[in-house]
């Protein structure tokens, strides 16, 4: 790195630390309350789909569909309907993040072993007790490793957020790549990534902390 592109970071830095701090918070905010809708809404269809078989097909076929769309081209379906702002983009990350929760939220309920389902249904269990007393429990790291891929995929892209000015890291990458400054490429992309790789670690503590028995026999 030379000395004219170090002196231009800690300039930036020294005069507009204010701004910097209020579009890291606007970028973990909208990514917070993406994830927050898509694990909620993920979570939900997952559990229709194991129950009612039929719906499968189609809930999957759809979010796979709208997961292949660039998050862009949705940001610029939504103007004519949303406007600008935070609105459209907060649905556009929803649709991103629900597809890798739903299908990690389908996978781990069908992978509960058959033999735990029968032990259950002959004690007595209900249906409602073995879902929520066996099959979700035994699920529950398949759909936390779903809720950390869409939190990294939310992440990323909610830098896009600031193309339909809803603010966040994207406007200070977006100012760099119109001015063409490296300095505040290099600021916005690896603020992005380190906010990206802190909650993926993050949320690999957690599955340590909460599911230790998974990690015994490594």
């Amino acid at each position: 790195m030379n000395d004219s592109l170090w002196m231009q970071l800690t300039a930036y830095f020294s005069n507009n630390m204010h701004v910097f701090l209020a579009t890291g918070k606007e970028h973990i905010i909208i990514s917070l309350l993406a994830l927050l809708c898509s694990a909620s809404i993920g979570i939900v269809l997952g559990y229709v789909t194991c129950k009612y078989k039929r719906t499968e097909k189609w809930i999957v076929s759809l979010f796979q569909v709208l997961r292949i769309m660039p998050s862009l081209a949705v940001l610029l379906l939504l103007i004519p309907i949303m406007g600008t702002g935070t609105k459209p983009a907060l649905i556009a990350l929803v649709l991103l993040g629900i597809p890798p929760i739903l299908m990690n939220m389908i996978a781990g309920l069908e992978s509960v072993p058959s033999f735990l389902l029968e032990a259950a249904h002959g004690v007595g269990m209900s249906e409602q007790q073995v879902m929520w007393r066996v099959k979700f429990p035994l699920a529950a790291p398949m759909i936390l490793t779903g809720i950390k891929i869409a939190a990294i995929e939310v992440i990323a892209s909610a830098t896009l957020a600031a193309k339909i000015g809803a603010g966040g890291l994207g406007e200070i990458i977006f100012t760099g790549l119109g001015l063409n400054r490296v300095d505040l490429l290099l600021i916005g992309g690896f603020s992005v990534g380190i906010l990206a790789i802190t909650v993926g670690v993050m949320l690999d503590m957690s599955e340590r902390i909460l599911f230790k028995y998974r990690f015994l026999k490594r």
